[in-house]
């Protein structure tokens, strides 16, 4: 009996890590649960006064961790995009603005992604929605901008960057257009595009869970982004009467979707060893929710800073709330920590790990600093201080502690303040990354404020799009 013991002990031990892992299921699957222009005061877990049903949203905040200062990397849809699945700052590419149905992709297939990295680790991957980040269709310009025929054919999408499973669309005005893998499959009515989005997920849990192998999910949900479409089940669901009635329905059904995702995990049993994150990826689009001031698009707080919450029973504990800066950016990193895995140099520049804040072993701040963009300019956050460098060479800071709704700006007053955060910004675009490591090489030259660099973007941008015509 002893001999057998100690032989089983020896090939234990003489297994590689990743077999003894596997063996005691140790990998968490991750879902990453993405909503589209979702305000920091809709959920009424941010926003106790909120007239919004979010049921599924404040169930998944008092069953984990709830975080107060969270920021996605933009105020807008596709950087923000960019940032969640590179874990780099979108504005290291040019990207403010957000993609149509035949822009090419901005993620090269050379870049490591959320999705490759773990796919390397032996995890399944799956992107279920809104993709938003460019392709190549192989006949050119198929369709219309809003409908792309049945059939027609994409390159250099979700598949080419880590994905095992795509079912989605390309962005929300073309909804109706659905796409498997790497080509279309329907087209539908916009009303009902999320049914199907929810039924593939629920389809793809309950297959991943006769699996041993791990699985990242990432569920880019539409609502509450327009076109305003709840589906026939969620008419009149939300309790709100008229036209903000509407607006309100598609919010429940987007946390309705949330709910049962929580269920399905729940039911196969695979919600216990699953790290369950939900956001949004910028503010609510014209829906300012004071104390925060503007909404989507600004560079203020209603712009980016975002509800946040995330679920892993026994590893986080229930009902916490985190004070901590954290950006959307550091989904990267964070999953590179959970499996105790070193990261490429080229890899993830602006993403850190927040996985000490989600176990309860935060020891102070996470990030140095954070920086945030918009169409009208830049922002970075230290601590209280948030100094933002305007397009139009207007320097503003504000104190967040003492004026979180950013009404008085103190710049002047604060000359040394505002000239330290320049000059880390500086040296975070010089560098190439705001992490530890290497230099690294930018897309896109900052500043943008000098007109020498404007004449070089303009003609890099220029060169980028003729070579990608080419193709």
């Amino acid at each position: 009996m002893m001999k057998q013991t100690i032989l089983l002990y020896v090939s234990l031990f003489c297994q590689p890590l990743g077999v003894v892992a596997d063996t005691q299921n140790e990998r968490p699957n991750i879902v990453f649960v993405l909503f589209d222009d979702m305000g920091y005061g809709q959920p009424k877990s941010y926003r106790a006064e909120s007239a919004f049903r979010t049921p599924n949203f404040d169930r998944l905040a008092r069953e984990g961790m709830r975080f107060t200062d969270a920021h996605s990397a933009a105020a807008n849809c596709t950087p923000t995009r960019y940032g969640v699945l590179t874990g780099r700052y979108p504005c290291r590419i040019g990207q403010y603005g957000v993609l149509k149905t035949y822009s090419p992709p901005i993620i090269p297939k050379t870049r490591l992604t959320v999705a490759s990295f773990l796919k390397g680790k032996g995890y399944h991957t799956a992107c279920i929605g809104k993709w938003h980040l460019g392709m190549n269709w192989v006949d050119g310009n198929p369709g219309t901008e809003n409908q792309l025929p049945i059939g027609a054919q994409m390159t250099d999408g979700p598949n080419a960057l880590g994905f095992d499973y795509f079912y989605g669309f390309t962005h929300a005005r073309n909804i109706g257009s659905i796409i498997e893998q790497d080509r279309v499959v329907a087209n539908v009515k916009g009303i009902e595009n999320q049914p199907m989005m929810i039924k593939k997920a629920l389809q793809y849990l309950e297959e991943r869970s006769k699996e041993k192998k791990p699985f990242f999910l990432y569920f880019p949900a539409c609502p509450p982004h327009s076109p305003i479409v709840p589906a026939t089940d969620f008419v009149g669901k939300s309790g709100i009467d008229g036209k903000e009635g509407k607006y309100a329905d598609w919010v429940y059904q987007g946390d309705h979707m949330l709910g049962q995702i929580m269920d399905a995990l729940e039911r196969t049993g695979q919600d216990k060893n699953t790290l369950l994150i939900a956001t949004g990826d910028n503010g609510a689009a014209r829906r300012p929710y004071p104390p925060l001031r503007e909404a989507k698009s600004s560079i203020y707080e209603g712009g980016h800073r975002e509800p946040f919450v995330a679920r892993w029973p026994g590893k986080i504990k229930a009902g916490s709330v985190n004070h901590n800066v954290i950006c959307l950016n550091d989904l990267f990193a964070t999953c590179a920590d959970l499996l105790e895995a070193d990261l490429p140099v080229n890899a993830a520049e602006d993403s850190v790990s927040i996985l000490p804040a989600l176990l309860g072993k935060a020891d102070g701040s996470l990030r140095e600093a954070t920086i945030n963009q918009a169409p009208a300019g830049l922002a970075i956050r230290q601590e209280s201080w948030k100094y933002i460098s305007l397009r139009n060479g207007t320097r503003e800071l504000y104190n967040l502690t003492e004026d979180i709704s950013e009404t008085r700006d103190v710049a002047k007053v604060n000359t040394e303040v505002v000239d330290r955060l320049e000059k880390l910004m500086q040296s975070y675009f010089a560098r190439g990354r705001s992490t530890p490591g290497p230099v690294q090489k930018n897309e896109f030259e900052l500043p943008y404020g000098k007109s020498a660099v404007k004449k070089r973007n303009k003609k890099n941008k220029e060169d980028k799009e003729s070579s990608s015509k080419k193709k």
